[in-house]
């Protein structure tokens, strides 16, 4: 019971990484808050919490809008006081070269995937404050570490949740906060399904993908999910500001 009562909150939880992670979580002890702006898929995974481990709520959000975001938080310390975990997980994939995209496919992006994590640890950071403890797990990307074909607008919006950690965690240190970024390799989720779904050759995408990391695999939502559970656990505290990959090899090591 590495989360015993503490109060974790998920955005993105609806399938995928956050959904495992939330499930993964709430084993583990924890109370769970679980967010998506699709309101079927999240409480499909508040009902999985309650039927196997223990306590969810769900609250359906859009991490663009300020409104929607206050409201939320605002609903979240109404039911549980405060929040000891927040997992900013939910984002969108962003496919093309930068001559070729249109310029709202771009904001989207960035929208969804950086404004969005700004947002929602904005409201949340007074809570974590007034208790001085908390920790926030942004979800970054192994791409913001490499070159990656087609993937202008993603990679900028990782590589901003990553510089965007580093500096937070400078600015509430002095709270007893911690901000730390994980770094994921290519994970089949949903995400990737719906992707190699537009793929002609999905089968040979899927190869080129599997010798682009050392593992010859791609990794599961459970590996991303276990390294959030360190990172949210007290196990973590000497971790500040620093990115975390689960990349199978892919950044920092090199396949023949």
């Amino acid at each position: 019971m590495r989360l015993k009562n503490k109060i974790t909150l998920i955005t993105g939880a609806g399938s995928g990484i956050g959904k495992e992670t939330a499930l993964l979580f709430a084993k583990e002890g924890a109370k769970v808050v679980v967010t998506d702006i699709n309101e079927a898929s999240g409480r499909q995974t508040v009902n999985e919490i309650e039927e196997k481990y223990g306590e969810a709520i769900f609250i359906q959000v859009d991490v663009t809008q300020p409104e929607s975001v206050q409201t939320m938080v605002e609903k979240m310390v109404t039911t549980y006081g405060s929040v000891d975990v927040l997992f900013n997980n939910a984002g969108i994939s962003g496919v093309g070269q930068a001559h070729a995209l249109e310029y709202e496919a771009w904001k989207r992006v960035m929208d969804v995937n950086v404004n969005g994590v700004f947002l929602v640890t904005k409201y949340v950071l007074p809570y974590m404050m007034a208790q001085k403890s908390g920790s926030i797990i942004n979800m970054s990307s192994c791409i913001a570490e490499m070159g990656l074909s087609d993937r202008a607008s993603y990679a900028a919006s990782k590589g901003a949740i990553l510089a965007m950690t580093k500096s937070m965690q400078v600015d509430y240190a002095p709270y007893n906060i911690r901000i730390n970024a994980l770094m994921p390799g290519t994970i089949f989720t949903p995400f990737v399904e719906d992707y190699l779904s537009k793929d002609p050759h999905p089968e040979q995408t899927i190869e080129g993908i599997k010798r682009r990391q050392l593992s010859g695999e791609l990794g599961k939502p459970i590996d991303v999910a276990y390294a959030a559970l360190y990172l949210a656990s007290d196990e973590s505290k000497f971790m500040m500001g620093a990115p975390f990959m689960i990349d199978g090899g892919v950044v920092n090591g090199k396949s023949v």
